[in-house]
């Protein structure tokens, strides 16, 4: 995409939004995605008094880089093929080979998206960022501590200071049951037609580690080894997913995509099926926090306790250590790097352990609990809700809770985290480490 390409757009600027979409599902996948807990799906009085979010000032990642680059520390370099893009990744340490391409039509960029034209998404722990080819704008969100998922646009015009722009009006769709109530992100999944379009009959789903494998990635191409597991990405149309359920898999383990798209177009030629698996997990884990906080500051400033929030904090904890995790039917290879980028990052313990280690053989992580109980958003949850989460993690990783909601957590993998947790999380209550 050249710069002459690079179009202007109020309408785009109004209205993008950063949807990652989700999976053509039945049967099953309602069951695994019901609520997380009972009332978890009604909307928060966010942008009342106590949490004001559309008030606040956020002071996420894009707040941070905005003030870097209006003092002068931090120049976005434009590129003339893809924009301000590849600086943008590089100032926000966004990986390109994080790299996922969905071609729905799930966008209020809709328009430029189809399966020749797919619409690519980049993410980090805190940051995912959307690119649409031909477009003025790159779609950008952050999770900011305290309010959520923060929504913005940049144009991609060339200026000497470029300027990100919150827009709320995405609120519209990532404000909802489908993101737990709060200013959030959603992975969806659905059959389309051949140029992308969503067929609604098919029915859709809330896509996180909890959904089936072989009920994901509708809409999105997947690169990567999945073995005999079956999937239905890569497919659009009536015909290829008639002939799925002829040939099942058939467009599974695929190495590359040009046989679909200019791959030149994009930053990357993959669509890593290991970095979706990740995003996944960590949507809804972003989502979760989110309402822990609103949930948790309500209460406090109404009540002065939080004795009212037992059945989310145990829905949390089911989330954070995996108990619910759908398994996998073949080991799976992403064809990226990702995986392995991803795995060095730690911390990692005395032995080199890290929850961010991969297992990809049976289930995603090797030590099943969340990376991103390391995150701001979980560092800044309220104090007497954290007290009460670390003492039930306590419990469950002694295995003091024989509780059936845990007994899928093995005593070596309790044993694992409770090691690792005690070299690298630095704000543990004292009575972890007597």
């Amino acid at each position: 995409m050249s710069g002459t390409r690079l179009l202007n757009s109020s309408r785009q600027h109004r209205l993008a939004l950063l949807l990652l979409g989700a999976c053509f599902t039945v049967g099953t996948a309602a069951q695994s995605n019901a609520d997380d807990f009972q009332g978890a799906t009604h909307l928060m009085p966010f942008d009342e008094e106590t949490i004001n979010y559309s008030k606040v000032k956020e002071a996420g990642p894009i707040a941070r880089l905005q003030e870097q680059i209006e003092r002068g520390d931090v120049k976005l370099d434009h590129d003339d093929h893809f924009g301000y893009l590849p600086s943008l990744l590089a100032a926000l340490n966004v990986p390109t080979n994080s790299q996922m391409l969905v071609f729905s039509k799930t966008s209020f960029q809709r328009e430029r998206i189809a399966p020749k034209t797919p619409r690519a998404i980049f993410f980090n722990d805190d940051v995912y960022i959307g690119f649409v080819q031909g477009s003025s704008l790159l779609e950008i969100s952050s999770v900011d501590p305290k309010l959520g998922g923060v929504f913005y646009t940049l144009e991609q015009t060339k200026v000497d200071r470029p300027k990100f722009v919150r827009t709320d009006q995405c609120l519209e769709c990532h404000a909802s049951a489908k993101t737990m109530g709060v200013p959030g992100h959603l992975v969806r999944s659905f059959a389309t037609d051949e140029n992308g379009v969503v067929d609604m009959t098919t029915g859709t789903s809330l896509v996180n580690h909890r959904t089936p494998i072989e009920e994901r990635w509708g809409g999105w191409y997947v690169t990567g080894n999945s073995g005999k597991q079956i999937h239905r990405g890569n497919l659009f149309g009536k015909a290829a997913f008639a002939r799925q359920e002829k040939e099942p898999g058939y467009m599974g383990n695929l190495t590359e995509l040009k046989r679909y798209f200019d791959i030149s177009e994009y930053p990357a030629g993959s669509s890593d099926i290991v970095a979706l698996m990740v995003m996944e997990h960590q949507t809804h884990m972003h989502n979760f926090l989110t309402r822990l906080n609103y949930e948790s500051t309500i209460a406090l400033q109404q009540y002065g306790h939080i004795n009212y929030l037992k059945n989310i904090t145990e829905a949390f904890l089911r989330y954070l250590l995996f108990v619910e995790e759908a398994p996998f039917a073949s080991p799976l290879r992403g064809t990226s790097g990702f995986a392995e980028g991803f795995a060095k990052q730690g911390p990692k313990d005395k032995r080199g352990r890290s929850l961010r280690e991969l297992d990809l053989e049976t289930r995603l992580f090797k030590f099943p609990c969340s990376y991103l109980i390391y995150s701001d958003a979980f560092d800044k949850l309220p104090v007497k809700l954290k007290e009460r989460i670390y003492k039930r993690l306590w419990d469950i990783l002694n295995e003091a809770d024989a509780s059936p909601a845990f007994e899928k957590l093995s005593s070596e993998s309790r044993r694992a985290i409770r090691e690792i947790l005690l070299e690298t999380k630095t704000d543990l209550p004292k009575y972890w480490k007597g």
